[in-house]
């Protein structure tokens, strides 16, 4: 009941804005779901990257995509296109003239007109980016994706509950609905891909748990014993990203010189250079590592440190 009442207000209060229009809003619970929070984190990575030269960072996708400038940036960097827009709008006016701008010349590059929505209420339009809208921001990211970056790895199935609303005279009618917001991967079964198996693994009883660890932490030290190396635990002893390219050496057969890394790194940035090395390495060896960002290894996020180890133990296990 409780749920439905804060369902209600956020409707109510979302109808003052928008009223006449069909609004739709990502309920609570969903706000909460890995999938998502996961797509977030690698639409956040790719504009970063994308915008690196610009000296352009993002954080949040509600609160830095709103006022049009990072969308400005994306749309000369990924389409060649120069708007005679201001660089900066302070105003609420002034941004919302600017989205405008940018959204017609981005819907026009994606070539919108021509492919005809099902679902006759638009994904994004300048008042939802402008409010700040998760929804319709990340429809707009997806789709800008989809365009100019098609290899990048989304997250496939995610999909969130929204309460669907329409303003009316008469009152408030709405909907609650599942949309989905990157494709539906399925494979030759007709089944939705299986999740990362380290993903999996995690949900697990917790001996299982330690004993899939017990046995990569053997292989590990095995393959580290030639360098007098050992591992206890992994997800701080590989943060800084020097024990992982040793291992990397060690099973790939090459040696990476001592100038390429940091073998004793001071700070988090030496720590992201040796770590982002390590996994270019890896994608250079074509051993494939989903959806795991240096960012991740060097904070010590477990689930990305045993998907690095776990790439690297199903190719080399026999050794």
């Amino acid at each position: 009941m409780e749920e439905d009442k804060v369902e209600f207000e956020q409707a109510s209060e979302a109808s003052a804005s928008f009223q006449g229009e069909r609004r739709k809003i990502i309920q609570p619970a969903s706000l909460n779901d890995p999938k998502l929070a996961k797509l977030k984190e690698v639409l956040v990575g790719w504009i970063n990257s994308t915008l690196k030269s610009e000296h352009i960072v993002v954080q949040s996708l509600e609160e830095d995509l709103y006022d049009g400038l990072v969308l400005h940036h994306l749309l000369r960097r990924l389409a060649g296109i120069q708007l005679d827009i201001e660089e900066i709008a302070l105003t609420s006016a002034a941004q919302t003239r600017k989205l405008e701008t940018i959204l017609q010349a981005l819907n026009k590059n994606l070539e919108l007109d021509k492919k005809p929505e099902p679902d006759t209420s638009p994904k994004w339009n300048v008042k939802m980016i402008h409010s700040r809208d998760l929804l319709a921001t990340l429809h707009l990211l997806v789709t800008i994706v989809k365009r100019y970056q098609p290899d990048l790895a989304l997250p496939p199935n995610v999909s969130v509950e929204v309460i669907s609303f329409e303003v009316k005279k008469s009152g408030i009618k709405s909907d609650k609905q599942i949309e989905f917001i990157t494709l539906q991967s399925e494979d030759a079964d007709g089944q939705s891909n299986k999740e990362d198996p380290i993903d999996e693994l995690l949900r697990l009883d917790a001996h299982k748990v330690a004993t899939v660890k017990k046995a990569i932490l053997h292989f590990v030290n095995k393959n580290l014993s030639p360098l007098r190396l050992q591992v206890a635990d992994m997800e701080k002893q590989f943060a800084d990203g020097v024990i992982l390219l040793l291992l990397i050496g060690q099973l790939e057969g090459f040696f990476i010189p001592l100038y390429e890394f940091h073998l004793s790194p001071d700070g988090q940035s030496e720590m992201l250079h040796n770590v982002s090395l390590a996994l270019d390495l890896l994608n250079d060896k074509e051993i494939q590592v989903a959806n795991v960002d240096p960012e991740d290894i060097v904070s010590q996020d477990m689930s990305a440190t045993l998907k690095v180890l776990y790439a690297l133990f199903k190719k080399h296990k026999n050794k």
